[in-house]
């Protein structure tokens, strides 16, 4: 008996949906705009974003221009929002603040446009640049709108992404020293720290500059270790009067003990 309930449950869902195909399809073969801006907006409503953004995509030409066109415009874009395609929505946005900046809607459609660039925003380890898109439109959106409701989720949201843009920063430049590219690996833990100099990631990136600077030194011909375990011996010392206490200190002290010890290695042959 209760298979056969499934089966008749089955069976009746798969006759509203064959009349369901059948009636959006008749819609979409309709010559008359009005019927597919009507079925758009009920379809909107009922959530079905997929076939609602069909229908708007297919009448926008038409009724650009009209009043009708101002709400096609911007449903289509919260369609294409809701249907997870964050790029074709933001630029959904974009078109109607551009084309309808008198509208009630010109805020939010702003707003919406910056949302969109930061939902396709990736994981920091991937490519960010719709991140520093994102970032920008949202801090453009601030700026223009500083007293908005939205204000207080675009600062949050700007902090993230900054957030995001830090932990990519200091990865790039750890990744150089794990492949052993140690002047790479200086070079862009130094930019990490001009950029970011409020990051929480600095004292991480300060260790493994000494770090970088001890095997580039290690690894060198004579006539240029002197100078480089100097660099180590004074990259220590900045280290310790910034973090005294940091969880790195033992590491460190050993690398600034050994570099001592060369200098006057170094130091003594030169004698």
């Amino acid at each position: 008996m209760k298979i056969r309930a499934i089966n008749y449950s089955l069976f009746f869902f798969l006759i509203v949906l064959s009349f369901s195909s059948c009636k959006f399809r008749k819609i979409e073969k309709s010559q008359d705009w009005r019927v597919k801006y009507e079925a758009a907006l009920q379809y909107y409503e009922e959530q079905d974003y997929y076939r609602s953004s069909i229908l708007f995509e297919s009448i926008l030409p038409i009724v650009r221009g009209l009043p009708e066109g101002e709400k096609v415009q911007f449903y289509l874009a919260y369609c294409q929002y809701h249907e997870g395609l964050y790029i074709l929505a933001s630029h959904q946005f974009k078109t109607f603040y551009e084309s309808y900046g008198r509208s009630t809607y010109v805020q939010e459609a702003q707003y919406m446009y910056a949302y969109s660039l930061y939902a396709d925003s990736p994981e920091s380890n991937l490519d960010q640049k719709s991140s520093m898109e994102a970032l920008a439109a949202m801090q453009n959106f601030l700026n223009k709108y500083p007293n908005s409701s939205y204000s207080e989720q675009t600062r949050n949201i700007i902090d993230e992404i900054q957030k995001k843009l830090e932990v990519k920063g200091y990865d790039n430049a750890f990744q150089y020293y794990k492949l052993k590219r140690y002047k790479a690996a200086l070079v862009a833990f130094d930019n990490f720290s001009d950029e970011y100099p409020d990051s929480d990631l600095n004292e991480n990136a300060s260790y493994y500059k000494i770090m970088a600077q001890y095997d580039l030194a290690e690894q060198s011909i004579i006539s240029v270790q002197l100078e480089r375990y100097n660099e180590v011996k004074s990259l220590y010392e900045s280290f310790i009067d910034r973090y005294p206490s940091s969880k790195f200190l033992s590491n460190a002290e050993k690398v600034y003990t050994d570099s001592l010890k060369k200098i006057n290695e170094l130091t003594g042959n030169k004698l």
